[in-house]
């Protein structure tokens, strides 16, 4: 039976539910995770066999800002080399048939190396954190990241547009729900107009919370207001409704009537999917969120303006965009079996 291995970046929990949307297209069985922290739980709660192996650098935040992307950068030069250990003792224990890595650019080198099959799925390629002299480590940086890149057999964008050479845009990967609405909502409690806010994987949106637990004390607006602070954070705060980590953060989505988030791609897409009205808040200086928050018309100085958005974006009308590039991108990976 051909194995598969997904080597799935634990920055966050974008990656990881994009890489659970795809495979639950797949064999399970024959299908095997490789990930960090939070996103090694999720993998574990779909029931998938899933190693707890990476521990990447934090990003330091102040107020919202991104701090010293240089240093950043370093750690994450020398995490790097950590996952290509990590990762060629892996696949030389479980020899696979196919590496599918979600934005983790070892296991693509270690598979290219021993002849293998390699996927990656990614939101972008390049990346743009350092300004000033620093930037000519991160353009070399990058000079790497595009040969890798090039020597896949296969590069899946989750966006819409043209293919090119080896990358394929299958347009946004979703999970999927079996519940209505209604259901969901009664299975949440979600009794009045409900406002989530989430911040993934990591503590860096814990400004976020801040400020909405702040503008809602305000506003004085009739709804309910819950949190999901993920794994990394915790709250302590008995007047708050913290759901904590849930594995399930699409369907909370759907059955609450504003997501209030920092702008991941992933957690974007899911809002657009299931039809929630969203209010996206970037770190400052992290450029793929600053890029994400800018087409939707947001921005981080929109931190400010919560107080005027909330009301009005709890009452935008639900509009849902079908996304089917979860089962596009499973049958490419077929195909490459």
């Amino acid at each position: 039976m051909s194995k598969i291995i997904f080597f799935s970046s634990p920055i966050g929990l974008g990656h990881a539910t994009r890489d659970i949307a795809i495979a639950q297209y797949l064999d399970k069985i024959s299908t095997k995770f490789a990930s960090g922290e939070g996103a090694s739980k999720l993998f574990s709660d779909y029931g998938f066999d899933a190693e707890d192996v990476y521990r990447p650098p934090s990003f330091v935040i102040n107020h919202g800002k991104l701090q010293n992307p240089l240093i950043w950068l370093f750690k994450f030069y020398l995490y790097y080399k950590e996952c290509k250990t990590i990762s060629s003792r892996i696949i030389e224990k479980e020899k696979p048939n196919l590496i599918v890595s979600a934005e983790d650019f070892a296991s693509l080198t270690i598979g290219q190396g021993k002849k293998l099959k390699t996927i990656l799925i990614t939101d972008i390629l390049e990346t743009r954190f350092v300004n000033g002299i620093g930037s000519l480590i991160e353009k070399k940086m990058n000079r790497s990241m595009k040969e890798i890149i090039q020597k896949c057999d296969l590069v899946i964008l989750p966006e819409n547009g043209p293919n090119e050479d080896n990358i394929t845009r299958v347009g946004p990967i979703v999970r999927s729900t079996f519940y209505t609405r209604d259901e969901l909502r009664k299975k949440f409690s979600f009794n009045k107009k409900t406002i989530v806010v989430s911040i993934g994987g990591t503590n860096a949106g814990k400004f976020l919370i801040d400020k909405v637990v702040d503008v809602f004390e305000k506003i004085k607006l009739d709804a309910e207001f819950v949190i999901v602070s993920g794994p990394s954070l915790k709250i302590d705060n008995d007047k708050i409704r913290n759901l904590g980590f849930v594995n399930n953060l699409h369907e909370i989505i759907y059955a609450a009537d504003l997501i209030i988030s920092l702008a991941g791609k992933s957690t974007i897409d899911e809002s657009k999917h299931y039809g929630t009205p969203g209010i996206f808040i970037p770190i400052k200086g992290h450029f793929e969120q600053e890029e994400n928050a800018k087409k939707l018309g947001f921005s981080f100085n929109d931190l400010i303006r919560l107080e005027s958005l909330i009301p009005e974006k709890i009452n935008e009308k639900r509009t849902q965009v079908n996304f089917d590039g979860a089962q596009k991108a499973a049958n490419l990976i077929k195909s490459l079996l």
